[in-house]
């Protein structure tokens, strides 16, 4: 048996997808030793860590935005220590290569990171607060990380956390987003223009919309994927799709946002999307996209 199919049925025999992970690890993730007392706080509603500091944030700028929200008990922080204690993850198999993963119970806005693996090296696309043991181990026998991509500052979470686990590797963020990093570090790499080719055919796009900097990951795969977050965001009947400026306050896109994102993947050759909440359109995604945003235009006008 290949090393490769080693691998999947390990996975597949390890109970990823069920509540009995934690049992094959027994240490949390060594979170990098405190300097000074400063600590990296969590927000807890929207998952995203800070630079380290001696006190709380006095304030989290993504959930004061419009397209997100404090909570209406108010701002309140964790670490990711904390969040350890109490959460753990998931790592479900979703189609051939693509692992999604996800923290039980919910935490923040509760979205899915994605595992693409390919013969040149896996990516993760977007990102989840909680890392531990577990966690690295699983994605490490599946080949590790070589890059990560965020589609939005929503999901920014604990990239650097992420990627100094496996090995400090690189970040990407779109340029007009970068204002929106609560914690720098040298493994983020801000690109610009509308397109990053990566490899394996793989290439991240700029469709704007949700934020400025708002990306979606296309891969060949199969016969053509999108991994979108809520960029896109799959509605609940698997067959049709829709886009927000804000999905927690309604607030739509315009049309010229609208027919910018539409641009952007209409020449992508793709059938399958994953979104950010486990619904996904395994067939005829484009068609859906096509069909979906002309509805919209239809309600909007």
């Amino acid at each position: 048996m290949s090393t490769d199919n080693t691998r999947r049925n390990w996975i597949k025999q390890s109970a990823l997808a069920v509540m009995g992970i934690p049992a094959l690890f027994k240490n949390s993730y060594i979170l990098p030793a405190k300097v000074n007392d400063m600590i990296h706080y969590l927000c807890s509603t929207c998952g995203v860590q800070y630079e380290a500091s001696k006190e709380v944030p006095a304030h989290c700028p993504i959930c004061e935005d419009e397209r997100q929200y404090v909570n209406p008990g108010g701002q309140s922080w964790t670490t990711l220590e904390q969040v350890q204690k109490t959460h753990k993850n998931i790592i479900e198999l979703v189609a051939p290569n693509l692992y999604a993963i996800y923290t039980t119970p919910d935490f923040a806005i509760g979205q899915r990171a994605h595992l693409l693996v390919t013969p040149e090296g896996n990516i993760l696309w977007d990102c989840i607060a909680n890392l531990d043991a577990s966690t690295i181990d699983i994605i490490q026998r599946l080949g590790g990380i070589r890059a990560m991509a965020i589609s939005h500052p929503h999901y920014f979470s604990t990239i650097v956390e992420w990627s100094h686990a496996f090995g400090n590797i690189p970040v990407y963020v779109h340029a007009l987003d970068a204002e929106w990093l609560q914690r720098r570090d040298e493994v983020i790499k801000l690109w610009s223009g509308p397109e990053l080719v990566l490899w394996a055919g793989m290439k991240l796009v700029l469709c704007g919309g949700h934020f400025a900097g708002g990306n979606v990951l296309y891969a060949p795969a199969g016969k053509g994927l999108l991994l979108v977050g809520d960029i896109i965001q799959v509605s609940s009947d698997r067959k049709t799709v829709s886009v927000m400026y804000s999905y927690p306050n309604n607030i739509p896109l315009s049309a010229r946002e609208i027919n910018t994102l539409h641009a952007a993947v209409k020449p992508l050759a793709y059938d399958a999307m994953y979104g950010a909440f486990g619904r996904y359109i395994k067939t005829d995604a484009a068609r859906a996209v096509d069909f979906s945003l002309e509805r919209y235009l239809q309600h909007i006008r």
